[in-house]
């Protein structure tokens, strides 16, 4: 067991298992990335944005995050958006993402994400919850 392991440890584990995957999946594995990046107009510097990727028919939304200085100005709603319509491109039939009882739950419903599963007192006094849609082709 270990907190620090070596470059390469991950691949050495998640390769045979993708391989197993894909012997048993309706479909391959096709992970793809999918990133937008908010950056300052000014001084190009990475100041938030949505990380992401596609795989299995669906979008995963892994990190979305605006500064609170431009929160309310329509941003993540525009990042989600531009995901999604890219991940429709992509042939993904669904997206989906989790997100913390203080965080952005509904901007998601907003967009039309429904919560499928709930993880109480994570972190102890919050909730994280798991969210999905279907995204029309």
């Amino acid at each position: 067991m270990t907190d620090a392991p070596e470059l390469g440890v991950r691949d050495a584990i998640v390769k045979p298992l993708i391989a197993f995957n894909n012997t048993r999946a309706s479909q391959p594995e096709s992970y793809r990335p999918l990133v937008i990046i908010l950056s300052d107009h000014d001084t190009d510097e990475i100041i938030g944005g949505l990380w992401g990727g596609t795989n299995f028919s669906h979008l995963h939304v892994d990190l979305l995050f605006v500064p609170d200085s431009l929160r309310g100005t329509g941003l993540g709603r525009k990042m989600m958006l531009q995901a999604e319509q890219e991940a429709i491109a992509r042939g993904c039939r669904g997206a989906w993402l989790d997100t913390y009882s203080f965080q952005a739950r509904a901007l998601y419903e907003q967009l039309g994400y429904t919560a499928f599963g709930v993880l109480d007192d994570y972190p102890p006094g919050q909730q994280r919850i798991f969210l999905r849609k279907q995204l029309d082709r």
